[in-house]
């Protein structure tokens, strides 16, 4: 979805932003996280050893998950005028269901709130992380972002 002002979000409170595109979740990928934060377990970067563990394939870190919102915020809706976002925290992160290996996510965004500030806006929104064809999503979290124009 795509918005022309930041200040159209305001109204929006209680309502849906927008969906993204759906991202395959490979194990290259996987390995890489690994990489970056140092966290090796088995269960993410030994298919063979994962195979016979309790997901059946190996899985992705759930920092991995999350730290694929700004991905999928940046499909999931744009607004023209912002210039600039910072990550600003979360409020509460779920990780709901397990991400195997080869497995493709979406993030659905609600808009919490909208707390206007000097060149900008605060927003809390639910970023549900929908895991293709499960009935229970990969995550669900409460991102605070600052926007500014």
């Amino acid at each position: 979805m795509h918005y022309k002002t930041l200040a159209e979000l305001q109204p929006l409170v209680g309502q849906e932003l927008g969906v993204s595109d759906w991202l395959r979740v490979e194990q290259t990928r996987i390995n890489q996280f690994a990489q970056a934060t140092g966290d090796h377990q088995w269960i993410h970067t030994d298919p063979e050893r994962a195979a016979g563990g309790p997901f059946g394939a190996t899985v992705a870190h759930g920092f991995l998950t999350l730290s694929l919102l700004p991905m999928l915020f940046d499909t999931g809706f744009q607004v023209a005028d912002v210039k600039m976002g910072i990550n600003y925290g979360l409020n509460r992160v779920r990780f709901v269901a397990p991400v195997r290996v080869g497995s493709r996510l979406r993030g659905r965004f609600k808009l919490l709130s909208y707390e206007p500030l000097e060149g900008g806006a605060q927003l809390v929104v639910e970023a549900t992380l929908e895991l293709e064809g499960s009935p229970k999503p990969a995550c669900v979290a409460e991102t605070v972002s600052r926007r500014f124009v």
